[in-house]
């Protein structure tokens, strides 16, 4: 048998499994890249090494007879099984546990929508993850990668930045509703304001409002009122429901924003000079796993937004 299956066989064998699927010589020599009467050859030897024929050639098809029916049912199983074994290699180099941090709302609103995309790329890499917001510190060995807000200061800790923050305020449509029209800084006076008191790493309770209106040369506002939390999606969604006017992350309200859910009614967007950033230990990438989580990610933040 091994003397039957040897390399030149193994070649003739593959042009008969392609040529066996299309029952064409000629779209098996197009999927080959050779010529047709290159595949009738090389049929016509394997033919004649077997013994038996494996195709019967009328005036206008091919169709196999019993015998190349059942050959190509093992040949097509066997490649079957060779690819699968080759597929099962090559992500064996990229599976095991990682264990990936993220602050919630940036783990709530980017990530966990693309996370399909990474199980496609890597189904053998499972991810452990934990959510824990700016208040809890980074400390080495709680985590392979991290995701944070935060101005690049890590440290002990190296940071890859992702995207850049804008910060801006949004409502609820119905807000305005009976009240005074929201067009300028000053008539937030009219309205409720709401907090996120963990906005960003080292952030005080009302420093997203604060540094906002310091930007827009408006800080002489009262912006210590109103209500706070300490979770950015409970702010969105006490937004949502009309409660009062926050402040949001142009990187996590597109689709808000998109729906006419929330709006921004004033026009001034500013720079916090904060990233979220991935953060790690030195020489966490030497583990081409977490490398490759790593590279993926800055590869998600490159993405022009398209529905995600």
């Amino acid at each position: 048998m091994s003397r039957l299956l040897n390399s030149q066989t193994h070649a003739w064998l593959k042009v008969f499994a392609v040529s066996a699927h299309h029952l064409s010589f000629t779209r098996a020599a197009e999927e080959l890249h050779v010529t047709t009467g290159a595949v009738s050859q090389q049929i016509k030897q394997l033919e004649e090494r077997l013994g038996f024929k494996l195709f019967q050639r009328l005036p206008r098809r091919l169709t196999l007879t019993e015998e190349g029916r059942r050959l190509a049912s093992v040949v097509d199983e066997a490649y079957q099984s060779v690819g699968l074994e080759v597929k099962r290699l090559r992500s064996g180099v990229m599976s095991g546990i990682i264990r990936l941090r993220s602050i919630p709302s940036f783990l709530n609103k980017w990530l966990m929508p693309r996370l399909p995309r990474l199980q496609a790329r890597f189904p053998d890499i499972e991810l452990h993850i934990t959510s824990e917001d700016s208040s809890t510190s980074l400390r080495e060995g709680d985590f392979d990668l991290a995701l944070d807000l935060n101005d690049g200061q890590t440290p002990g800790l190296t940071i890859t930045p992702l995207l850049e923050e804008t910060i801006f305020p949004v409502c609820s449509p119905s807000l305005l509703r009976g009240r005074p029209p929201l067009r300028r800084p000053e008539d937030l006076s009219w309205y409720p304001l709401l907090h996120d008191v963990t906005a960003w790493r080292g952030s005080r309770d009302y420093g997203e409002w604060e540094h906002y209106l310091a930007a827009i040369e408006a800080p002489y506002l009262n912006v210590q009122r109103g209500y706070t939390f300490n979770r950015n999606h409970l702010t969105m969604e006490a937004a949502i429901a009309g409660m009062g006017v926050a402040i949001a992350r142009q990187t996590l309200i597109t689709d808000e924003l998109d729906t006419g859910t929330l709006i921004a009614p004033l026009d001034q967007r500013v720079a916090t000079g904060m990233h979220y950033g991935i953060v790690y230990s030195a020489g966490a990438l030497d583990d081409r796993r977490v490398r490759a989580v790593h590279d993926w990610l800055v590869e998600e933040a490159q993405r022009p937004h398209r529905g995600r």
